[in-house]
């Protein structure tokens, strides 16, 4: 997401808890799209000062804020009822609380402009379900709420909100876990045959493009929608 952003065009300015993930990150975007502006900080989204001082950084750097785009996320894949209260409070402290923590950080620049636009990176299991997500997916559902409770305060002040929520998508996070347990991508690819329409895992640029017209003035009217990406899993 972050660098086909930069390939058109935009100032980049990445936010992760893993610091050498981040610089990893940084130099493919730099490789990709050279020329672009890429600055990164290391943050715990959960952390309300620290999301504060991140987007003041990154406004003092850049210049200003156009979009947020809110992607950061944990798994937990406990049981509903086997899980515990540290479980909850962990994946709400990122999937749900992070986002407010920036989208509040966010406000006053994004306003300031009356064109700004967040969008939060859902998931289409929040409209879905799937047995041992109960914890991921009542968090992305709550984002899908959040969204559009955001969208009817920040429409005064000219900013859009709205959600993406992906299906199977082949990123670095599942490569890893499965090689972690011996599987190879094509053995992922194969077990993704039938759960969606389309019969296959999505390359993340499928699910980067759709954020970047959302969030763009291609999409500027609409707000406090969710575009569901994910081949018609959510149908199946």
């Amino acid at each position: 997401m972050a660098r086909t952003f930069a390939q058109e065009g935009a100032s980049v300015f990445l936010m992760d808890a893993d610091a050498q993930g981040l610089e990893r990150k940084h130099q493919k975007i730099v490789q990709a799209a050279p020329g672009a502006r890429v600055l990164c900080a290391q943050a715990d989204v959960s952390d309300p000062a620290l999301a504060l001082q991140t987007l003041a950084h990154c406004v003092n750097e850049l210049g200003g804020l156009d979009i947020l785009a809110n992607n950061a996320a944990m798994r937990n894949y406990s049981a509903a009822g086997q899980a515990t209260a540290p479980e909850w409070h962990a994946i709400v402290g990122v999937n749900l609380v992070g986002i407010t923590n920036y989208c509040h950080a966010a406000q006053p620049h994004l306003r300031s402009g009356r064109r700004g636009s967040i969008v939060n990176v859902s998931s289409s299991y929040a409209v879905k379900g799937c047995k041992g997500m109960a914890l991921y997916d009542a968090t992305k559902a709550a984002q899908l709420a959040l969204t559009r409770s955001l969208a009817c305060e920040e429409a005064v002040h000219g900013v859009r909100v709205n959600a993406v929520g992906p299906g199977s998508t082949l990123t670095d996070f599942h490569v890893g876990r499965a090689q972690k347990i011996g599987k190879s991508v094509e053995q992922l690819n194969a077990e993704r045959k039938d759960t969606s329409l389309l019969g296959r895992w999505a390359p993340p640029e499928e699910i980067a493009w759709p954020i970047l017209w959302m969030a763009s003035s291609e999409g500027s009217f609409i707000t406090g929608s969710t575009l569901v990406v994910d081949g018609g899993l959510h149908i199946v």
